[in-house]
């Protein structure tokens, strides 16, 4: 089927939806895309396969009510690759949501609840990112419920397809796998957490094991985002081999500039193979900094301007891996936000 008539199609139910909502906001579409320009060296020399232009992110979303309880919301990667051929491949999400007092359930294609800001923040909004961050499959099936408590601290657990069920080892009947995940959202002022503890299955009744800890300190003008997530199996010791830390220092300093420096640290000094983001024999550091502009006047962030750089150095494990010993980057982009339709009832 074309596209263009997917998409069609969708926008039309979504409309017929709104019909019969008795709530205020039915239907909000959006548009977002990213298109950059980058350099890479690998010790000294140009990475001429991943130096040029890309394409980096095409997405729509749509998201609204459907009655007092029942929301929805739904995100589609234009440019995403269908692994399996299938359109859903390329849905980031798509569930509904029931919401009474202070519980909400939730199910369908989401979000997997793992803790961390670079884990947590939108794609393309990030630049140069983790070892860990670019090998977890972070969208899969699934249930959570949450529950608020006060204004600000949210609970949350979650059972979902484990983010490794395609893991090449495992045969197709294997593919039943899962991860259990339990989360806090903490707001208070200057101090934010997203905090998780996770059991994921790897193969048929093995697990590995995540405390990921998402702290962000929120200072005026200046933001940390500081990571801690150490994962382990029953293979080897619980803390201290198999970790990574992921540190975002922004400074706001204009209404229409930021600048960031980011650092990140990926180790793992075990021999189980059960870390399928970070390999065993990876001690990666990758170090950089980017700078975004906003051309729009009054805090407008619907056009964004970056420029970003990074260095990589030391060894990674996986021979796939995308932090290379000696690797160089230099990004270049542009991206936009377009607020399509926005229908009220």
């Amino acid at each position: 089927m074309h596209l263009k008539s997917i998409f069609l199609g969708v926008l039309f139910v979504f409309c017929c939806m709104a019909t019969f909502s008795q709530s205020n906001e039915v239907l909000n579409l959006n548009v977002e895309a990213r298109v950059d320009y980058q350099r890479e060296y690998l010790d000294g020399k140009s990475h001429d396969a991943n130096t040029g232009f890309k394409g980096r992110y095409l997405n729509f979303s749509l998201s609204g009510d459907i009655s007092k309880n029942f929301s929805y919301a739904y995100r589609q990667r234009l440019n995403k690759a269908h692994a399996d051929q299938s359109f859903f491949d390329a849905t980031d999400w798509i569930y509904l949501s029931y919401k009474t007092g202070q519980w909400d359930l939730s199910a369908g294609k989401q979000v997997v609840g793992i803790g961390g800001y670079e884990y947590d923040r939108a794609p393309i909004d990030l630049y140069f990112c983790s070892e860990y961050w670019n090998n977890i499959p972070c969208y899969q099936l699934g249930i959570s419920v949450g529950y608020q408590i006060g204004q600000k601290d949210k609970l949350l657990a979650q059972i979902c397809e484990s983010p490794f069920r395609k893991n090449k080892t495992m045969n197709e009947a294997n593919k039943a796998s899962y991860a259990y995940n339990i989360m806090w959202y903490g707001s208070h002022g200057w101090f934010n957490t997203i905090y998780s503890f996770n059991m994921i299955e790897y193969a048929p009744g093995k697990y590995i094991s995540y405390i990921a800890l998402g702290n962000k300190f929120d200072m005026g003008n200046v933001a940390l985002e500081l990571d801690v997530m150490n994962r382990a199996t029953d293979e080897h010791a619980f803390l201290g081999k198999n970790f990574s830390i992921m540190g975002e220092l922004c400074w706001k300093a204009h209404k229409q500039l930021n600048i960031q420096g980011k650092v990140t640290y990926d180790v793992n000094k075990t021999n189980s193979a059960g870390d399928l983001c970070v390999m065993p024999g990876t001690e990666i550091t990758r170090a950089g900094g980017a700078v975004e502009f906003f051309p729009l006047k009054k805090g407008s962030k619907d056009v964004r301007i970056h420029a970003a750089a990074a260095y990589t150095f030391g060894n990674n494990g996986n021979a796939f891996g995308t932090a290379l010993d000696k690797q160089m980057m230099y990004e270049l982009g542009l991206t936009w936000r377009m607020k399509v339709l926005s229908l009220k009832k």
